[in-house]
């Protein structure tokens, strides 16, 4: 009897219990968590840290490698393909990051004003985000071709130019040329969220201002830029992410080429890795990308996103 009592007076405890533990919200939020957490672990950590395994081994396509320490760094610090990867991605993720900026914070002010059919123009301007890379590779593929650009074939009618343009097989020019396929591409990722950031601010500032005498140029500069704050360290944040780790654009194009010269670290590791079979070596020169992207990541927390700057004060 005494037993039956005490398992039923431990039953409701735990139930109790139980019940309270769900109530907590740390412990129903982790529990939330959990699932995305193992997938996260599963595809993503895993990966990681098995690739950060491989860089310090000599494994190839075929053959289970043996740790060799730094082997394949000091190998990629004399290597000069692999420091012009460094530079072309340098180049290209500032050069396109700061266009596309530029490009999509004077879309999206243009998209705030009172335009007609307003709501189709923010759906067209979506377009190039939403088609794949893969398709938007070919068709600017197709633009820049030597023998049947369309780009060519506008100026040669126009007088502009006599013979058509090899924008894909001079250097400098197939650098200018991807990061053109870049910007066209990510501008309406940048466009759209910093539109949505501009319908948050108050209209009241603006008037404000224009009572101060304010003009145009004014108003974007004391009140649109520095309560565009947060919301423009988040999209240069991923745009720096999302350009400096591409990959699709510029194998689809270029392959790197000419001579290397839009070759980017991304490419190369999997040029080194997959065709060329030195696993060890790819994955080296993708673990050098981590320090850079890590460092892009620092700059939105403690630059972009200083708390005088949100409030549109300064440091």
């Amino acid at each position: 009897m005494a037993s039956t009592l005490t398992t039923d007076a431990a039953g409701p405890m735990r139930t109790g219990g139980l019940s309270r533990l769900l109530e907590n919200r740390n412990v129903l939020g982790g529990l939330f968590l959990l699932p995305a957490a193992v997938i996260l672990l599963l595809f993503l950590t895993y990966p990681l840290g098995l690739g950060v395994w491989l860089g310090f081994t000599d494994t190839q396509i075929g053959r289970s490698g043996i740790f060799i320490g730094l082997e394949n760094y000091e190998y990629l610090w004399s290597d000069s393909v692999f420091w012009l990867s460094v530079f072309n991605t340098v180049l290209y993720t500032v050069a396109a990051s700061a266009l596309k900026f530029a490009l999509g914070l004077w879309l999206a002010l243009i998209l705030n004003e009172r335009l007609p059919f307003k709501a189709f123009f923010r759906a067209i301007v979506l377009l190039p985000w939403v088609v794949p890379t893969v398709l938007s590779a070919i068709a600017f593929w197709w633009i820049y071709d030597a023998q049947f650009s369309i780009l060519s074939w506008s100026l040669i009618k126009l007088g502009i130019i006599d013979t058509p343009i090899n924008f894909l097989g001079d250097p400098n020019l197939a650098r200018a040329s991807v990061i053109a396929a870049n910007v066209w591409r990510g501008i309406p990722f940048v466009a759209i969220t910093l539109l949505a950031g501009l319908q948050t601010i108050p209209p009241s500032l603006y008037e404000a201002a224009m009572l101060d005498g304010a003009n145009s140029w004014q108003r974007l500069r004391h009140v649109t830029l520095p309560m565009l704050t947060p919301i423009i360290a988040v999209v240069m944040t991923f745009s720096v992410l999302f350009t400096f780790t591409d990959f699709q654009l510029i194998y689809v194009l270029t392959r790197g080429g000419p001579v290397n010269a839009t070759h980017l670290m991304a490419t190369l590791s999997f040029q080194r890795a997959i065709p060329g079979g030195h696993l060890g070596e790819g994955a080296a020169i993708a673990i050098a990308m981590i320090p850079f992207l890590l460092a892009a990541i620092l700059f939105s927390y403690f630059g972009l996103q200083r708390r005088k700057w949100q409030q549109g004060g300064r440091d």
